[in-house]
């Protein structure tokens, strides 16, 4: 294994989470919600677009790479779709308090583990680690739709 390719998998691992003994996801989706005060949330709203999309698109490549050094589908230590849906889910949130991160945090996991319609199916729709990152994506719109609803019920 290369230089470059141990750089991918960290990448993908996000660090250490995604060698997290049991539960790689959670533990991503974890960090992404700690890294996100610091990393994401003080930029514009334009920046966190360009983020999200050039988080996708390198993790999506990334992501393929991983797969294939691994020698599996959808690898559990692969855990940056984690870190996209939690900022996702967190994108037109200005300042969220702690209790609003958290939410985040609950709702996108809730989605990405159960998988409701189009989650699960849309792990075929790309190849590779572009699918690996977009049932993520869905997982993390359903999971800012309810934020957002419950954001604007004034329970947050």
């Amino acid at each position: 294994m290369t230089r470059f390719d141990q750089i991918i998998l960290s990448f993908c691992r996000v660090g250490p989470a995604g060698l997290a003994p049991w539960a790689p996801g959670t533990w991503g989706s974890a960090l992404a919600c700690l890294l996100a005060p610091f990393l994401f949330l003080p930029l514009s709203f334009g920046w966190r677009l360009l983020v999200l999309v050039l988080v996708f698109v390198t993790g999506s490549l990334a992501a393929t790479r991983a797969e294939r050094l691994l020698g599996r589908k959808d690898p559990g230590e692969v855990v940056i779709d984690e870190l996209l849906g939690v900022w996702l889910t967190l994108l037109p949130f200005e300042e969220p308090g702690l209790l609003l991160i958290v939410t985040a945090f609950a709702l996108f996991r809730l989605f990405d583990i159960c998988k409701p319609w189009p989650v699960r199916a849309s792990e075929n729709w790309l190849p590779d680690g572009f699918g690996v990152m977009l049932d993520d994506v869905l997982a993390a719109l359903w999971a800012l739709l309810c934020l957002s609803g419950l954001r604007l019920a004034n329970v947050l």
